[in-house]
């Protein structure tokens, strides 16, 4: 059962992987176009040359962006798959697609929407080449951070629940994950790299587009993970039902 959740949890994200290409190709792509051309005209006004493109942005807004994408919405649909099989039948009476859904939504709020809270995704030309090892590291550090806060959450909560016999456990988790999440916000040292004259509209553009590029990707990887599973229930319901009758 695990292995076959884990090979329709890469089928979904290589789905979910096709059409987040084409959200990013047609939306984060001539956002990404417009920062590199600030990021050269900057270079034109100081008199120093422009970076060289290692590959062209040709197959970077194509081929390169395709394989990207889609290689890593596969992995994600793998695990995905493996926490569906962990999760399955610990939330209620809910069926594969609510489960699903319910899982997509929570990894979208806890390993995107909260960390870029943080450390919001910026276009090509923001940012030191310099610190692009610590930026890096401290967005990793509040993606471990957040995830860490939504397991503990829970873990807590359900013993405490057994403890005291008390309900809403979603409830009472998501609200000690926020508190957790926004002492890292705190905690963690803010990063601001944007030139004063980046358009303002081009950032936050980027940025919303950035986050919908993730959401389209784990909304798609749950409905499609979800229905797979509700069907193949659905067949395997009529089958025991018709082996039934003709016994």
């Amino acid at each position: 059962m695990v292995r076959t959740l884990l090979v329709r949890g890469m089928l979904a994200g290589l789905i979910a992987g096709l059409l987040a290409f084409l959200y990013a190709r047609y939306f984060a792509e001539p956002l990404i176009d417009q920062s590199i051309a600030f990021e050269d005209h900057r270079h034109e006004l100081a008199g120093s040359p422009a970076e060289p493109e290692l590959v062209s942005r040709a197959v970077q807004s194509t081929a390169g962006l395709l394989t990207g994408v889609v290689v890593y919405s596969t992995a994600i649909g793998g695990i995905f798959g493996l926490v569906f099989a962990c999760a399955r039948g610990r939330l209620g009476r809910m069926r594969p697609l609510g489960t699903a859904a319910m899982l997509a939504a929570v990894a979208f709020i806890v390993l995107f929407l909260v960390p870029q809270i943080k450390y919001p995704a910026n276009p090509p030309s923001i940012g030191d080449p310099e610190t692009i090892a610590t930026r890096t590291a401290l967005y990793f550090a509040m993606i471990v951070w957040s995830l860490a806060a939504a397991l503990g959450a829970l873990l807590l909560v359900q013993r405490m629940n057994s403890y005291l016999q008390t309900g809403n456990t979603a409830l009472y988790s998501a609200v000690l994950y926020f508190l957790v999440a926004a002492l890292a916000m705190f905690i963690l040292p803010a990063i601001n790299e944007v030139p004063r004259e980046f358009p303002a509209t081009l950032l936050w553009q980027f940025r919303l587009v950035s986050l919908g590029g993730h959401a389209v990707m784990l909304a798609t990887l749950g409905l499609v993970f979800g229905t797979l599973t509700e069907r193949q229930m659905s067949d395997g319901s009529s089958s025991t039902t018709r082996l039934r009758r003709t016994s």
